[in-house]
């Protein structure tokens, strides 16, 4: 996939170098989740293997079947050693340790022995060591076609070399049946993902940038693994700020419900004026105070003006949200606000709150300070509508998991919110019940250059539109100067250009944020994440396009291959790239589990550095191999196109 840089384009037609781990086992052990579908199915027998009848009943409970998805290839092994561990050690209640390992020590492992023997040393049993465990373990394995060879390695290590048939006949299945018999299996099945959350009547600008693109993609994520997601934009629309606003709108425009819109103007601009009253003149600041009361009275003047400056600042951010392609629903502040009196009711009857100095707050074990719910002049906070947004979503949208996206700032805020809401009951302690749950995803800052927080050179913030805008003229020059070099600008249309300029543009600034693991901070540089090389989606995006141009070139129809050929991994490469889109299901699941997009960056570019492998030790147009051979490009294809929309980038077609 090296050589001269590509000239990308979007089609809406189908499409016709790096090692992610050194050595040894990588990814989270999987543990098994409970049953969320249908009667399970178990995957055929090993010839001359045979496994008692409780063992046999065991696997079918355990490996799910919903649809014709069947879980990750983790999740399958870990039934099966489930089953086996039940049939070995029926005393011990024992959960399954699988993990995916280098080709060195087969494919994947299970490493319950030496967890198992500290348990079990010293008394009378028919195991001396660890490896006569392993050696067990593998004497009660269920019949399964996915498994070709077992061994035993080091202190009772269970090494697992997968079937290629078996793996072949699983990427031909997903061809036929289609990339979402390959979704995880998740245990939650209603999911909140409060994210972006902008203030109304200021202007979305970099800092919000990071919990838009992580929060769409972690939704993304769930909803392709079958979760219910609720994506959650919680605006700041209450609060002291609209007495300034309604005020100056007042005094500037006495007439301001005949002008409308035209009042107002330039959202920020309004705003920006209003502060500087505010901060300069103490009148206007007592008029701006009297004004907050009057709005949250219910006073329908107040009310009418705080309406009109939601609705512009709504279709403003929503401009954002639709060259980003995240879809969003706004329950802000405001929403919560009546739930707030009931909800401090509740906490106190439960003799969580206290007054303290003036406040009523709730002491929570292990912090210095306590939560304040209601400050001293009476008023509402940040806490209280959090906690009455939690009693929300637990009790009226019954949902199981709730994950907000903010930055690593807020986190100690969210820890006493989740605390107090233990305290309170309405979250069960995770060492019995894993659900209902909360977490706080946080992320780091975006920097410029020289270090310090991204910053325009008059010191202001990135407005997100003018970066977003510049993102796309970088990409489009780009590509005009590659079209023109090429001989090729002629055979591309205007909306081509757009289109392909947008989807570089955008998804460059996307995936550059989304590589980095979230907790840390990142530069943000232009030249960097539109270069054409390395882990970059330029890079990725137009190692999609060659996959898709080799395709075409072949003059073949995928479509009928997919119901004519059979795909065979015979050559090692072959396998090796087989391998790894197996494994999707499990990265995804991981990545959801975690909350760490970057494990699904990682994948996709090793997946085209893979492919680049493959591509170059396997002939694939004129070959013999020619059929198994294009199903395997068509299959790398399609997991590229899921990674790319899981992280919110649209892809590319053309070269």
């Amino acid at each position: 996939m090296t050589g001269t840089p590509a000239v990308l384009s979007i089609s809406s037609s189908s499409c016709r170098s790096h090692p992610l781990f050194s050595s040894g086992c990588f990814g989270a052990v999987t543990r098994r989740f409970g049953s969320v579908g249908k009667r399970t199915l178990l995957p055929r027998a090993m010839s001359g293997e045979t496994l008692a009848p409780a063992a046999t009943a065991a696997v079918q409970e355990q490996i799910v079947q919903d649809g014709n998805r069947v879980g990750s290839v983790k999740q399958q092994l870990s039934s099966l050693f489930e089953a086996s561990l039940r049939a070995t050690f029926p005393e011990l209640n024992i959960e399954p340790m699988v993990a995916a390992c280098t080709a060195k020590f087969g494919d994947y492992q299970c490493n319950n022995a030496m967890g198992i023997w500290s348990k079990l040393k010293g008394a009378s049993s028919e195991f001396k060591n660890p490896k006569s465990i392993g050696q067990g373990i593998i004497s009660n394995l269920p019949p399964s076609e996915m498994i070709e060879s077992t061994s035993v390695a080091g202190p009772g290590f269970v090494n697992i070399g997968l079937s290629s048939t078996w793996m072949a006949q699983s990427i031909q299945n997903m061809l036929s049946n289609g990339i979402g018999t390959w979704a995880p299996l998740l245990p939650a099945s209603r999911v909140l993902v409060d994210f972006s959350s902008p203030n109304i009547a200021k202007e979305m600008h970099v800092g919000h940038l990071r919990s838009t693109i992580i929060g769409d993609t972690l939704a993304r994520m769930l909803e392709f693994s079958n979760a219910e997601v609720f994506r959650r934009n919680h605006v700041g629309d209450w609060g002291t700020q609209f007495g300034m606003l309604i005020q100056h709108l007042f005094e500037t425009f006495p007439n301001w419900e005949d002008i409308g819109e035209q009042a107002i103007g330039d959202l920020q601009e309004f705003y920006k004026a209003s502060k500087k009253r505010f901060d300069e003149d103490d009148l206007f600041k007592e008029r701006a105070q009297e004004a907050v009361v009057r709005l949250q009275s219910g006073e329908e003047k107040y009310r009418d003006a705080w309406k009109r400056i939601c609705e512009i600042s709504r279709r403003e951010f929503d401009l954002v949200y639709e060259r980003l392609g995240v879809h969003l629903e706004v329950k802000g502040e405001s929403f919560y606000n009546p739930y707030i009196p009931e909800v401090l009711k509740e906490l106190s009857r439960k003799g969580l709150i206290e007054e303290s100095e003036g406040a009523r707050v709730i002491f929570l074990e292990g912090q210095q300070i306590p939560l304040i719910v209601v400050k001293r002049d009476g008023g509402y906070n940040y806490a209280s509508t959090d906690l009455a947004a939690l009693w929300y979503r637990l009790n009226e949208e019954k949902a199981d998991w709730m994950i907000y996206v903010t930055d690593v700032g807020q986190s100690l805020h969210f820890t006493m919110v989740f605390s107090a809401a233990k305290r309170a009951g309405w979250l069960p302690d995770s060492s019995i019940q894993a659900f209902p749950k909360t977490s706080h995803v946080g992320f780091g800052l975006v920097l410029g250059s020289d270090g310090k927080r991204f910053r325009t050179r008059s010191s202001e913030v990135v407005r997100l539109v003018e970066l977003l805008d510049e993102a796309k003229n970088r990409s489009k020059a780009e590509l005009l100067k590659r079209l023109e070099e090429s001989g090729k600008l002629a055979e591309w249309t205007d909306e081509e250009l757009e289109k392909t300029a947008e989807a570089i543009g955008y998804g460059a600034v996307k995936y550059a944020d989304l590589k980095n693991n979230r907790l840390t901070n990142y530069t943000f540089s232009f030249d960097q994440m539109l270069n054409d090389k390395g882990n970059t989606a330029v890079y990725l995006l137009y190692a999609h396009a060659r996959i898709c141009s080799i395709i075409r070139k072949s003059g073949k129809e995928i479509d009928d291959l997919k119901k004519t050929g059979r795909i065979v991994l015979g050559h090692a490469d072959e396998r090796i790239l087989g391998l790894h889109l197996i494994r999707f299901a499990e990265i995804v699941e991981e990545a959801c589990t975690n909350l760490l997009p970057n494990v699904l960056c990682e994948y996709l570019y090793d997946l085209s550095d893979k492919f680049s492998r493959f591509y170059a030790s396997c002939q694939v147009v004129g070959s013999p191999e020619e059929t198994s051979r294009l199903l395997l490009c068509e299959a790398t294809a399609v997991v590229m196109r899921k990674c790319f929309h899981l992280l919110g980038i649209q892809p590319v077609y053309k070269i």
